[in-house]
């Protein structure tokens, strides 16, 4: 196989289980305000979406949604990188995937997943990197995904989409690209992984086109 086709992979739920490190950022946030920590129904939330979308709903019941929007600017977010885990077998299937795709990561993390991949030495494995300040629409919109798609000059058939929530499988389909669901059985699609070293036997039964 050529490396004509390519895989692009959500961040946090897949590369990585940040949810420690997401919980410390967004309660450290909430804390400076003297605010209670998240509530159970916004961890999943804060998961998912931009920071700037995560704020105003973890405050929309204070008065400080404009100072917290402003606040989080100051915030490094270096520190709480230390919380995050790689995904078992992540190196090594990014060495493997890398012979036969180019790789690529979509994710609604600022400038931020620029600091997780250099922390953790995996810049050199993906081609293109787009966040959410890379675009206008950030996830569910699909252009994240067609913006790895020009740069690569393919067409959706030729690439495949790793995530682990339904905003990943929103932004799939929205964008027209297969998409394999990641240690979510709710997720609706034929293709599921529950465990990265499961993905080269589901991408050689996922039709990409050649």
């Amino acid at each position: 196989m050529t490396r004509k086709a390519a895989i692009i992979f959500d961040c946090d739920g897949v590369l990585f289980d940040s949810r420690e490190a997401n919980m410390a950022y967004y309660n450290h946030l909430l804390s400076h305000f003297d605010l209670p920590a998240l509530s159970p129904e916004d961890i999943p939330y804060v998961h998912m979406h931009t920071t700037e979308r995560s704020v105003r709903r973890i405050f929309r019941h204070t008065p400080h949604v404009d100072a917290a929007l402003a606040y989080r600017h100051e915030v490094d977010y270096r520190p709480f990188i230390g919380k995050m885990v790689m995904e078992p077998g992540l190196l090594e299937i990014l060495e493997t995937l890398g012979l036969n795709y180019r790789l690529a990561v979509a994710t609604n993390r600022t400038s931020s997943i620029h600091d997780v991949l250099d922390a953790f030495a995996l810049r050199e494995f993906f081609s293109v990197v787009v966040s959410s300040l890379d675009v206008q629409n950030p996830k569910p919109h699909p252009e994240p995904l067609l913006k790895i798609l020009e740069a690569f000059e393919l067409e959706p058939a030729m690439t495949a989409y790793v995530g682990d929530s339904e905003v990943d499988s929103e932004t799939a389909a929205a964008a027209g690209v297969p998409f394999i669901a990641y240690r979510n059985p709710s997720l609706k699609t034929p293709w599921r992984a529950e465990r990265l070293l499961d993905l080269p036997s589901i991408l050689r039964n996922l039709p990409l086109a050649a």
